[in-house]
């Protein structure tokens, strides 16, 4: 037990490790991405310097040009000659940039759901399941999720699809069908650390929907029916068992103390006439009958 615990800990630090070196080594790429507008060079110095006279030449109209404004929920990452600009993404609020060198994107930060289509997965016991699911993601760097992929939120979708068939496929059936929230945690941590780099913060995972053939639901409809009944089967026997044991108990009574039939029969009569039948039930010696059929 003491092993186990000590396993699990290992475990838990390698992770926060591993999740400290993605941290420090999405910094120095962050970093490393918004120090590059010291490198525009001469010409491109002189081309900033052109726009920003061009700019005070015609205000006040070219105002309306430089200041743009994004929402709560977005952030804005400016490039200048193609680079992107030092102090990574803007806003939200106000921001300025130069008519002619300078172009921004918008990224939304919100979180982003979607669902993976079914996948045809074989799992590990060599049977064929359709499993679909539902992915929370997030932008958490918007200055990676602009420069280290063209399309994130595509990219996102079909690394779920592949994620799902490639963590699906080492389960067998039962662990599917039992264990969802692990697998969906298995799931969120390969996903969250493959899109790490790209900016991108996977939130949640969910398995939606685990669709068996119409065959081996019929097998196992039929081998539950099968189970009950022999459940039912053994509750029965297990009841006459003991109503058997309760008889012989009462019959053990009754011939310890002949006066005991005769108040059961008294009983039996009070039953009867409480239910306002006219039916009376006189019980007779098996004897007395024999002698009148001896004559």
């Amino acid at each position: 037990m003491e092993d186990g615990r000590e396993t699990a800990a290992m475990r838990e630090q390698k992770r926060k490790d591993r999740q400290i070196d993605r941290w420090c080594h999405t910094i120095d790429d962050t970093e490393a991405l918004e120090n590059t507008d010291s490198d525009i060079g001469l010409c491109g110095w002189i081309l900033v310097i052109f726009s920003i006279l061009l700019t005070l030449l015609t205000l006040p109209l070219s105002i309306w040009m430089c200041i743009k404004i994004v929402k709560e929920y977005e952030r804005a990452i400016i490039f200048r000659l193609g680079r992107i600009l030092r102090g990574g993404a803007k806003g939200p609020g106000l921001f300025f940039i130069l008519p002619c060198t300078d172009s921004f994107i918008n990224v939304d930060m919100r979180t982003i759901t979607f669902d993976i289509p079914p996948q045809e997965v074989l799992t590990k016991d060599s049977v064929t399941v359709s499993v679909d699911g539902v992915v929370y993601y997030r932008v958490q760097n918007a200055t990676l999720a602009v420069a280290n992929i063209t399309n994130a939120d595509a990219a996102t979708r079909l690394l779920a699809q592949t994620t799902l068939r490639n963590v699906l496929g080492t389960k067998n059936l039962a662990e599917i069908l039992s264990d969802r929230e692990e697998i969906a945690h298995s799931m969120q941590s390969t996903l969250d650390d493959a899109t790490d780099d790209w900016g991108i913060k996977v939130e949640r995972v969910e398995i939606k929907d685990v669709k068996l053939p119409q065959q081996l639901q019929r097998a196992m409809a039929a081998e539950a029916e099968a189970t009950r009944e022999a459940r039912a089967k053994v509750i029965a026997a297990e009841g006459e068992m003991n109503a058997s044991r309760a008889l012989k108990e009462a019959s053990l009574v009754i011939a310890e103390s002949p006066s005991a039939l005769q108040l059961r029969y008294l009983q039996t009569l009070n039953t009867i006439a409480a239910e306002k039948n006219s039916t009376i039930i006189f019980p007779l010696p098996i004897d007395m009958m024999q002698s009148f059929m001896k004559h």
